[in-house]
């Protein structure tokens, strides 16, 4: 079947949908905001979904390993410049969310130099749920999106200080 299968295709789904969620968004049109948040809630599942069919069925490949976390990315990246641009949420919060990005992907790219996988931590797990959440809550603008977001960020810093903590013997060489 070769590295295109189910789970790598749901992962490029993803890819494809920010670009909906953001015409959506940036339209002024009827519902709009309704609709940029569908299409975030359907990127979302599809992101539970491609890691759960891959593990499940022995799905696993490089292609796989190096798009589902960049989709994820790309998904939270892109939803939370939005809501910034929709003046709906400061700056700060999503530059503080995007470093702890660079961070960890810096942070096991020196990892992978050594031939070490820094794997996802359950911290990293529930700061990209909690991220989830708080961008469908502030999409759909349901009241506590944004002290769901502040969650959101405080587990984002949690998780990354994790990591480097983890990873130091590979920051310290």
């Amino acid at each position: 079947m070769g590295s295109m299968n189910l789970p790598n295709a749901l992962s490029l789904s993803r890819v494809f949908l920010v670009p909906l969620m953001l015409v959506f968004l940036s339209l002024e049109i009827k519902h709009g905001d309704v609709l940029a948040g569908i299409v975030f809630i359907v990127a979302a599942f599809t992101d539970m979904a491609d890691g759960y069919i891959a593990r499940k069925h022995g799905m696993v490949t490089n292609l796989g390993k190096f798009i589902d976390p960049l989709a994820d990315k790309i998904l939270v990246m892109a939803a939370l410049v939005a809501l910034v641009e929709l003046q709906r949420l400061p700056a700060w919060i999503v530059v503080v969310i995007v470093s702890r990005e660079f961070i960890v992907t810096g942070l096991r790219m020196v990892a992978a130099a050594e031939g070490v996988v820094i794997a996802a931590s359950k911290g990293g797990k529930a700061k990209t749920v909690s991220q989830i959440i708080a961008i469908f809550m502030m999409l759909f603008g349901i009241p506590g999106g944004m002290a769901m977001m502040w969650i959101a960020m405080i587990l984002t810093i949690w998780s990354g200080m994790d990591y480097l903590i983890k990873g130091k013997e590979f920051l310290l060489k």
